[in-house]
Parts: structure tokens; sequence; C-alpha cells
């Protein structure tokens, strides 16, 4: 809350009821232009919204949450020890997984990842092998566990994700890489990201640091470095999906920072495009915030 308070300062707040600091908010309006979309913007201890743009959207619109659920899924692997974290695996394309065709888009060098690299360079291949691991109703409960069924509880009106029980391995992987059968509002996302920010802040990572650390890699070198900023580490993840019942892709962007001891969480979801757009649109808002705490 401290953080919060010295913030006023720094952004003068829009008179209403969401107390949204007015510089961010431009930045954020600015980011999104006319896209169509939602950008949201909260403090990670108070979960006060410091920032909004489509509001709408970030918590009525259903859709797959893309490679954004990697971190939860080996969170779940590796506090079972079902996982070790040093272990690499060959990333092996094509990768076709029933219809999907979901090669990797990491550079083609990186052939062999551990955990913390399959998060930074979001790899498919790494994700399905090791999803394998975990049983249909394991994962169901793992995704219910995150809250991505469950109103954020940021807004009064939104929606509820949906999860669906996969029946055989390929339903698995697929819902593991947020592919098909699991559909999720930005907020849900933002929520889950935040919980994570505030382990983060308390240092609270036990045997999940290594996705902590995936985290920040993947906005300092790896899919998620259109976010990047100079003079404050960002940590988040990129997701892409197929939007239903079409061939349009969707992308998320959802991270924190500062990386080390987070203050604010951010969810960027466009209707279309691709992950990597949507880090992009987070850029000058990590920037414009970064230039606001070197203010005080």
């Amino acid at each position: 809350m401290a953080f919060f308070i010295a913030m006023l300062v720094a952004f003068p707040l829009h008179s209403g009821d969401s107390a949204i600091p007015a510089k961010l908010q431009r930045e954020v309006d600015s980011a999104m232009g006319k896209l169509p979309g939602a950008f949201v913007v909260v403090d990670v201890t108070s979960r006060t919204m410091l920032a909004v743009h489509g509001m709408d959207m970030a918590s009525l619109r259903l859709e797959a949450p893309g490679s954004t659920l990697k971190p939860f899924l080996l969170m779940a692997l590796l506090e079972t020890g079902k996982l070790d974290p040093t272990q690499q695996f060959i990333c092996r394309r094509p990768l076709t997984i029933g219809s999907a065709q979901l090669d990797c888009t990491h550079p083609e060098e990186v052939r062999q990842l551990d955990a913390a690299e399959a998060i930074a360079y979001s790899c498919n291949s790494y994700v399905a092998q090791v999803a394998s691991r975990l049983s249909g109703t394991e994962l169901v409960e793992l995704l219910r566990r995150v809250g991505f069924d469950t109103p954020s509880g940021l807004v009064a009106q939104e929606a509820h994700g949906q999860i669906a029980l996969p029946a055989n391995l390929e339903e698995l992987q697929l819902e593991a890489l947020g592919y098909r059968g699991i559909a999720v509002t930005p907020l849900e996302l933002l929520e889950a990201y935040r919980k994570l920010a505030l382990r983060k802040r308390q240092n609270d990572l036990g045997v999940d640091a290594p996705v902590f650390k995936g985290l920040e890699g993947s906005v300092a070198f790896g899919m998620a470095h259109a976010a990047w900023v100079d003079g404050m580490n960002v940590a988040g993840k990129t997701g892409t999906s197929v939007a239903r019942n079409t061939q349009q892709t969707h992308g998320f962007f959802v991270g924190y920072a500062p990386a080390e001891k987070p203050e604010i969480a951010v969810v960027v979801f466009l209707a279309q495009g691709r992950g990597l757009d949507a880090a992009a649109i987070a850029q000058p808002v990590f920037s414009a915030f970064a230039k606001g705490r070197s203010l005080q």
C-alpha cells in the first residue's frame, strides 16, 4: 500500500470509482488505440486497478489462454516431484497433436531445454512431453486450483472460465498447452499471475523457483522480449491461440514488474494478434511505470 500512496504523486488519479492513475491510463489507452482487446493493470498487494481499457472484454470474453498456462503446469509437476527442473528435453519439430499443428516458434538453435528455458522460450514440445505425467483429472484439478473457472473478484460482473475433462492423451496435451478444452477471461489470467507476483514479492518460491526464473527469462531474452524495459526487470508470459469458431489467432501477455519485488501486474488481450504483439503493447506501459518509479 505504501507503494500505491507514493504512486499518487507520480500518477495523479482520475476522479471516479476506478481511481486510476492518470499517466498509466493514458499510456494504456495510447498503446491499445483502436485495437480490439483489453488491457488491465493492478497493484499486486492491494488489487487496486491502476489502469483499464476494454473492461467488458476483460471481464466477459472467454478465450483459450494458449501458453500462459505453461507456468502453472510445470509448477504442479515440480510440487509433486514429477519433474526434475534440470532435466533437458529435446524440442521436436514438427509437432502435431491430433488435428492441431503446434510447432514451436522459438529459434531453431534452441534444441534442448530445461524447465526454466521451456518457460522462457515457450516450448510446446517440452510441455507436451511432460504433460503426460498428469492424468486428465489431475490437470482439471490444477486448473481449478489456479482459479481458471472462478471469477477473479476484481469487478462485480464477470464471466467464469470453462475447463473440460480431457478424454485422452491428445486432449490432455492440447488443454495443457491452453489450445483446446479450456477458456478463461483476461481477468482470471490477471488474477492468477497477480498471485504469482505476490509469491515473488514475498520470496515464497520453493521448488517453483525455476518457473519464476523462466518468466524473467521470457522477457529478458525469450518469447516475450518485446516487453523488455531498460532499467527495470519485467517477468511475464505470452500466449497465442486460435479463437473459437475461426482460424483467427488471439494473443495474451500477462506479467508483473519489477521482477525482483513486483508492484504491478498486467494483462493484455488482443482479439486479433499474437502473444508477441500483446507483449509489445505492454512495453510502453512498463516503461512509463519505470520512469514514474524513478521520480519518487
